[in-house]
C-alpha cells in the first residue's frame, strides 16, 4: 500500500497575525497578573501603564462603556474572578476570553486550518447582537457602581 502524503497549503499571512495576537494577548493577561495592581477605586488601572484618564466621568459624570474593563482584567489576571465580574462585567468577558482564544488558536493551528478562515465561518450576526446587549448591560452596571446606586 502506497503511502498517502498529507499536503497542506500554505497558510494566509492573516492567519499568523491571529496565532501571534491570541498568544500575545495571553502574555499580556500573565503580565497583569505578575506586574499590575488594580486600581482599588474600580477604573483607572489603565493610567498605571502609562495612559491619560478618561475624562467621560469628569466632563459628563457617566463612565465610558469600557469604565473598569482594564482594572476587571487585572482582577481577574491575580485569580480574583468574583471581585472582576463585580466591577466590570466585561472586562471578566475580556479575560477570559484572553486565557482561552490562544487554546483554541492553537488547536486550529496544529489541526492545519487556517485561523483567517475558521474565523470567517463564524456567524457574527447573533453574536454581535449579544455582544452588544451585553456591553450595554455591563456599561449600565457600572454606571450603578460609580453613582453608588449598589455596592
Amino acid at each position: 500500500m502506497a503511502q498517502e502524503q498529507t499536503i497542506t497549503k500554505p497558510r494566509s499571512s492573516e492567519h499568523w497575525i491571529l496565532l501571534a495576537g491570541s498568544i500575545a494577548g495571553f502574555c499580556i493577561l500573565l503580565c497583569f497578573g505578575l506586574f499590575v495592581t488594580p486600581d482599588p477605586r474600580g477604573y483607572g488601572t489603565h493610567t498605571h501603564l502609562g495612559l491619560p484618564d478618561c475624562m467621560t466621568i469628569e466632563w459628563w459624570g457617566v463612565p465610558c462603556p469600557g469604565c473598569g474593563v482594564t482594572t476587571s482584567v487585572c482582577l481577574a489576571a491575580h485569580g480574583q474572578l468574583l471581585a472582576s465580574l463585580h466591577n466590570q462585567p466585561l472586562g471578566l468577558a475580556c479575560a477570559l476570553l484572553l486565557a482561552v482564544a490562544p487554546l483554541w488558536a492553537v488547536r486550529q493551528h496544529f489541526a492545519g486550518r487556517d485561523l483567517y478562515a475558521e474565523v470567517g465561518r463564524i456567524v457574527f450576526k447573533p453574536w454581535l447582537v449579544v455582544g452588544a446587549l451585553f456591553v450595554l448591560g455591563a456599561w449600565a452596571w457600572k454606571i450603578g457602581l460609580v453613582r453608588h446606586w449598589w455596592s
